[in-house]
């Protein structure tokens, strides 16, 4: 049985991939999740596992080295898939510094934890122990080609605090890999859309809006592309990666769904209309008029493109959901679960955690 520590398990992408591991290992494994639960970190993400027996959930900063290093002590951890990360450009651009330290800081400690967790005494590893870090494509910097798609050896240009911070922690890994032949993998994915995604991110913000008839707002000429992929996609990708990749490898995820922001909002705003049903009101509120420019992004890169050609290559992994589909997926679950919409938007989840933990 792996026991596997995910950091920032709490947040979209990390509670999406421990559903998705449940979902297809059950118990046959064990997870330990461990996130500080800042802002986007949710528990009531994960309400439906907390009570697994093979699940475990630990409040902790990765930062804080004492606190990693327990975590390790409690368990014989040998799988690590490391997503805790602070994530959102405009955030960045606000404030660097904490995305320097979650970022770079968190992932040093993370990668101390483990190394002192799993090296033996010849300065070798423990076998089939293996940290995988969960990046992004937006290190490589922007397209400028049409023609262009980022490869795993494309050069590194970041470009905002973001993306910088992002790299920083890829070439920490990258020097633990070269120095210590640590056993890692790094995976840089495009865009994630899908269930449980905070809705500071354009299509859960576009979501709601249309649905509140709320104005859309669109940075400079909406014709900014990036790589959609759905998250469920991703998380296959890391589990094959972990499984089946070759140790010290990076490996690019993306969706193959490149789209114009302005084209993913006119699908979101023919998607709600043809999927609300006639009498709801809401359905009225949803317009194209809704659609509001506003002064472009600092920095904002033009074009993301990934070219997944080694993973469907070395583990057979390829992007099962095309965009139409899981945009459709997508808006239902927001349907499914309004309350949870409600309660991220009105602030009320933070208190999940006091509820469900503080007495324990």
């Amino acid at each position: 049985m792996h026991t596997y520590l995910v950091t920032g398990g709490a947040g979209f992408i990390g509670s999406n991939y421990i559903h998705y591991m449940f979902k297809k290992y059950g118990d046959d494994i064990r997870i330990i999740n461990v996130d500080k639960l800042t802002y986007a970190g949710n528990l009531e993400n994960l309400r439906d596992v907390e009570g697994r027996a093979n699940y475990s959930f630990v409040k902790a900063d990765v930062c804080d080295a004492a606190a990693i290093d327990a975590v390790f002590a409690s368990a014989d951890i040998d799988r690590v898939v490391h997503f805790a990360a602070e994530s959102h450009v405009d955030r960045s651009i606000e404030d660097p510094g904490v995305f320097v330290k979650t970022n770079v800081l968190g992932t040093l400690t993370m990668l101390n934890a483990a190394k002192k967790a799993w090296e033996l005494c010849d300065g070798s590893f423990r076998p089939d122990h293996k940290f995988l870090h969960v990046s992004t494509d937006e290190v490589y910097g922007s397209l400028t080609d049409e023609k262009d798609y980022f490869y795993e050896t494309t050069k590194y240009d970041p470009h905002s605090p973001y993306s910088a911070s992002k790299a920083s922690s890829d070439f920490m890994v990258k020097a633990f890999i070269d120095t210590y032949r640590f056993p890692a993998n790094i995976t840089n994915c495009s865009n994630n859309y899908g269930p449980y995604q905070f809705p500071e991110k354009l299509i859960p913000l576009m979501i709601n809006n249309a649905l509140h008839g709320v104005k859309l707002p669109v940075y400079g000429d909406g014709k900014n592309v990036r790589d959609w992929l759905y998250v469920e996609d991703h998380c296959k990708g890391i589990d094959l990666v972990q499984e089946k990749g070759r140790l010290f490898e990076t490996y690019n995820i993306g969706g193959h769904n490149e789209r114009q922001n302005i084209q993913i909002i006119h699908t979101i705003i023919d998607t709600l209309k043809e999927m609300l049903p006639d009498g709801d009101p809401r359905k009225e509120l949803v317009s194209e008029d809704l659609i509001t420019y506003v002064t472009d992004r600092k920095g904002h890169d033009r074009r993301y493109a990934i070219a997944p050609d080694k993973i469907k290559a070395e583990v057979g992994w390829y992007p099962e959901t095309c965009f139409e589909e899981g945009i459709r997926k997508t808006i239902a679950w927001y349907f499914d679960h309004e309350d949870w919409m409600a309660r991220v938007t009105s602030g009320a989840y933070q208190t999940y955690y006091e509820e469900m933990y503080g007495n324990r």
